[in-house]
């Protein structure tokens, strides 16, 4: 099956330099190039792509912008955002993260890593590499806090057994490591997961990882420094709410 991917960047050179890497690769498909945000958004429903690279900073509408409006849009919910980024400021490439993109990748990326990142994403399985998600979501919500004024829903909707996939899941958990430490199916852990995210209406499992830490379901020891309190084994560098290990 081959995944139909957008370019998203103003910069011309930067979109040939991905077309390049993407063309090698027999599964993938560059289906659009977009120098704006609108051209993404456009181009997104148009081909119905699989996955959009995007970068944050583009003119009129920029990358953020085009991110909620791709994942808003019930007719796209097939479509995930890949967000690519200098990793320059934390903030913006956290507010996409809210806004519903699968993950983030720098742009100096090489070409197995982006070509593997691409098809991780359009298969929803994972969250795109964990340690640095929660490594970034850790410095943001040091930096200002854990805010849930905006958050979609309260956990109270959430089962028990759903509240502890989540937890997994933020700790980078794949359904199938899931699976195994709940001594359940991969089906039955897939399920729990988009429960959860129905529930709480994330368009993603970046969503659920975000969620998970500004409502306090999950949150660094106190101990742990933010420059490195993702490094590590995340079944041993965090705890849920209650302060007691994730239940692994």
């Amino acid at each position: 099956m081959t995944i139909k991917v957008v370019l998203a960047d103003d910069q011309a050179l930067v979109r040939a330099g991905f077309r390049v890497l993407l063309d090698a690769a027999p599964d993938l498909e560059v289906v659009g190039e977009a120098a704006d945000g609108h051209d993404a958004v456009r181009l997104a429903r148009e081909t119905m792509a699989d996955v959009v690279l995007m970068d944050i900073r583009m003119p009129g509408m920029d990358g953020l912008a085009a991110t909620r409006e791709i994942t808003s849009d019930e007719a796209m919910a097939g479509v995930r955002v890949l967000v690519l980024t200098t990793f320059e400021i934390d903030e913006y490439v956290f507010a996409a993260l809210r806004a519903g993109a699968s993950g983030f990748l720098g742009k100096s990326v090489e070409a197995g890593e982006l070509q593997e990142a691409i098809r991780v994403v359009a298969r929803g399985e994972a969250l795109l590499s964990p340690s640095a998600t929660r490594g970034l979501i850790t410095r943001f919500l040091a930096g200002h806090g854990a805010s849930v004024e905006d958050m979609p829903a309260d956990l109270a909707v959430l089962t028990e057994r759903e509240r502890e996939v989540m937890i997994l899941v933020a700790c980078g958990r794949t359904n199938d490591e899931i699976a195994d430490l709940l001594g359940i199916s991969r089906m039955t852990a897939k399920t729990h997961v988009n429960r959860a995210m129905t529930k709480l209406k994330a368009h993603d499992r970046a969503q659920l990882v975000i969620i998970a830490y500004e409502t306090g379901l999950i949150r660094p020891r106190p101990t742990d420094r933010p420059d490195t309190a993702h490094t590590g084994d995340p079944a041993h560098a965090y705890h849920d709410r209650r302060g007691s290990e994730p239940s692994l």
